[in-house]
């Protein structure tokens, strides 16, 4: 459907009236959705349903401004902008509903996310960019209130990189930065911080962003004035206004079911956006929200019968066939004509799509009920496999669990006996579980050749080791290879520029690469990071930097809810290979010795997390990083930068290994295994222990997501059956995360003599100072004793007691 924006100066009547009434049917057919939608929940065919009624015009609007090569960054309200660019149909809609799990008949997530959440897809089947400048764009939704606002900011930078960046490829990605990066939100979620961040930082970088605020003037059940200072977001943004001297945002304020000023707001932002890289805000006023917030209760319960009252009234659909009509662009046999065709094509395409997501399951009971017949009639336990059988033949709508269960039931019966019988139920019942578990649990990461994680390593070469310098200066001269192989490799943070970052490890970077491509932002951790996904959805590689470890909490959400699950929630669609570079462990203080690994590797699982021990293991990443195209947290050790490295001569060339420990010190006693800064206070331990006569072998961890995809720890422990994990985080923080990986998925217990131990910090953040840090984090005594003890245990007439 063309649904490009056209106004009665450039068309005749006949083509304004076919809009029109296109529009009139997209908006009733969006609304005869949502309708039916919340039935099916109702009935038990659905679990859930959250829908678009009552934004339909403002919708229609947006959709006749969108452009291909622009990007949608929205929320659970759009589906009558998917319906109008042709890209949501209400077979999509209802199996999405349904959860069903085919790709192509439920294109949004494989029925990873419930309905209402929108993409496109950006990628073909071997993880290579479609051509995004062909193609109308929707980065993936979450369902996180404002989560989508930060991701925005970067979709609409990076036409701005595009448009004033010489020497970038930017065939599949940019028309020279014409592209409009829109957003949608809820007048409630305009009091989360993320949306503030966005706001203000679009108005300081001056992107082509337009937000649309839909304001029906509640939060669920709770009213504006509990929101929103003076109950008017675009009051209170007021002075966001660009001026004739100041920069800033551009802000319309339109009624929601006035289509005519609908279409020139939008008309107008677009224009402003799209040419002049100025920020817009539409706030859509007077809307409505029919159905109530969701279908977990209903609006009556919250607003009385006034409020009510006034909604039936100013329905939007409601008003626009009222303008129709009274206009004369149709008549009332005509409307209705339309009415009853789309009514009965959405009960079609519902019950179509409801047969398709049945015929596979049923097809997949009968056979299951075929083989526990088989299996009954040669068991002793023929009478318990019957009633399991009958009892799937009364399901008439089966889901998968129902399955699984009789399969997994049945087999339960037949333990200790030998048929063919069994055999085949056996067979049935691993792949139905096997299959089942991949359409849930597939592309958490690259599953592709290119993964990161097939990498080879190539070892820094060096032509005098005994040459020293700064680790900060490796990460410098290895930045500057980068940022000269790559010309789509950007980066930037809070000092990250003019100073080239707080450790120098950017010096003179932003001097020869310029400002675009080395930049300094505000504080704003959220938004840096949204900034590296929106761009990185473009088909740059940016590099986000925050500035110490510890801060990454304020990006948390974004990060956890947004980026990590990315691949997953798209079943493989879209991609945001976005690098964030930060700094912990081992400074003095509470704020600045990030350690807190554990809560990131259980909350940021989708994300490679990488902790090299020294500035060359981190540079190597960077580089690894770079030839693949997965988004990953490298944290550099923060008391690394001014010690002595000897520098490689082959920068920027040389890998760092993804997924591979590294062995640094071979022993024969006990496997220790740590990482990051107190790797070097390992290795001092180790010193002293071997003067006790205790030889221990130290590997590195270094990558933590995925952790040693070799089992190389195995292999050490099956040589010194002890193992010691030594950690910076919280007790039960990452050690024993390592420690699950070690003994129970490499299956190291059966190696052990001794009892796997783990030595980690205090439960407390580090404290300042010298002695702070003494007694919060593990020092070199307390390995050497804990390692002594495991010794003294083993061995107590050769390692008597120490203390």
């Amino acid at each position: 459907m063309d649904v490009s924006s056209k106004t009665s100066n450039d068309i005749s009547f006949d083509d304004f009236k076919e809009q029109i009434i296109s529009d009139y049917e997209i908006a009733f057919l969006s609304r005869t959705c949502s309708l039916l939608g919340r039935k099916e929940v109702l009935t038990g065919k659905a679990k859930f349903g959250i829908f678009g009624d009552g934004k339909e015009l403002p919708q229609l609007a947006m959709a006749r401004s969108f452009k291909n090569g622009d990007f949608r960054s929205g929320y659970y309200r759009d589906q009558t902008f998917m319906m109008a660019l042709g890209l949501l149909n209400p077979k999509h809609f209802f199996h999405a509903l349904y959860a069903t799990t085919d790709i192509e008949k439920e294109p949004m997530s494989a029925g990873r996310q419930m309905g209402g959440h929108y993409l496109t897809h950006s990628l073909n089947a071997d993880g290579s960019w479609k051509d995004l400048t062909k193609q109308k764009n929707s980065s993936a939704d979450i369902s996180c209130t404002a989560g989508q606002m930060p991701r925005l900011l970067g979709l609409a930078q990076a036409s701005k990189v595009y448009r004033n960046l010489d020497g970038l490829d930017s065939a599949k990605f940019s028309n020279n930065g014409n592209e409009i990066a829109w957003g949608t939100i809820g007048n409630a979620s305009t009091s989360e911080g993320m949306f503030f961040e966005t706001i203000n930082a679009a108005g300081v970088l001056q992107v082509p962003m337009v937000i649309s605020i839909w304001d029906d003037e509640y939060g669920i059940s709770v009213p504006a004035k509990y929101h929103t200072t003076k109950e008017d977001i675009s009051k209170v943004l007021s002075g966001f206004q660009r001026t004739d001297t100041d920069k800033g945002f551009e802000i319309f304020k339109v009624n929601g079911w006035d289509y005519t000023a609908l279409m020139h707001a939008y008309e107008n932002a677009a224009d402003i956006a799209r040419q002049e890289h100025v920020p817009v805000l539409i706030h859509v006023k007077e809307l409505t929200q029919p159905q109530g917030h969701s279908t977990s209760g209903s609006h009556e319960r919250y607003k009385d019968n006034a409020r009510l009252e006034w909604e039936r009234d100013n329905d939007c659909n409601k008003r626009f066939k009222e303008w129709i009509l009274e206009s004369g662009i149709a008549t009332v046999e005509e409307l209705e004509t339309i009415e009853k065709r789309i009514k009965r094509t959405v009960r079609e395409a519902k019950k179509e799509a409801w047969s398709e997501y049945l015929q596979g399951l049923l097809n997949a009971k009968k056979s299951l009920i075929h083989l526990i017949d088989q299996a009954a009639s040669k068991s002793a336990n023929k009478n318990f496999l019957n009633k399991i059988k009958n009892d799937l033949i009364a399901v008439e709508e089966p889901i998968k669990k129902d399955l699984a269960i009789a399969a997994r039931k049945s087999l339960r019966y037949l333990l200790g006996e030998q048929t063919a019988e069994k055999n085949a139920l056996n067979t049935w019942t691993t792949k139905f579980l096997n299959d089942a578990q991949h359409v849930y649990s597939a592309h958490l990461y690259n599953e592709n050749e290119n993964k990161a994680s097939n990498i080879k390593a190539i070892p820094p070469t060096y032509k005098n080791e005994n040459e020293q310098v700064d680790g900060r200066v490796i990460l410098r001269d290895n930045f500057d290879k980068l940022f000269e192989k790559y010309p789509n490799t950007l980066i930037f943070g809070e000092d990250t520029g003019a100073i080239g970052d707080v450790n120098q490890g950017l010096e003179g970077m932003q001097e020869k690469y310029g400002k675009i491509r080395v930049a300094d932002t505000g504080i704003r951790e959220t938004t840096i990071i949204g900034q590296g996904i929106g761009m990185a959805l473009r088909g740059l590689r940016p590099i986000a930097e925050i500035q110490y470890l510890d801060y990454i909490f304020y990006a948390l959400p974004t990060l956890t809810d947004d980026l990590a699950s990315l691949l997953y929630r798209t079943a493989g669609k879209q991609k945001a290979p976005l690098i964030i570079r930060t700094r912990g462990h081992r400074l003095e203080g509470i704020w600045h010795s990030g350690s807190e690994m554990g809560g990131l590797i259980h909350l940021l699982r989708g994300i490679y997390i990488l902790a090299p021990r020294n500035m060359t293991q981190a540079a190597g990443f960077y580089n690894t990083l770079l030839k693949s195209d997965e988004p990953a947290l490298v944290i550099e050790s923060l008391n690394g930068y001014r010690l002595k490295e000897p520098k490689p001569s082959n920068l920027g060339e040389f890998c760092t290994p993804i997924g591979k420990v590294e062995t640094i010190r071979e022993g024969n006693d006990v496997t220790i295994v740590s990482y990051g800064s107190t790797l070097r206070i390992v290795e001092k331990a180790a010193k002293e222990l071997l003067e006790v006569g205790i030889d221990v072998e130290i590997i590195d961890a270094q990558s933590l997501l995925p952790f040693d995809i070799e089992k190389d720890v195995l292999k050490s422990i099956k040589k010194t059956n002890r193992i010691l994990v030594v950690d910076e985080d919280v007790p039960g923080g990452c050690s024993a995360y390592l420690m699950n990986e070690i003994i129970e998925k490499q299956g190291a217990f059966n190696y052990l003599d001794s009892a796997p131990q783990t030595l980690s910090a205090m439960a407390h953040r580090p404290a300042y100072g010298t002695d702070g840090d003494y007694f919060s984090k593990p020092n070199r005594e307390d390995i050497f004793e804990k390692v002594y003890a495991i010794m003294h245990e083993a061995n107590p007439k050769g390692f008597p007691k120490l203390r």
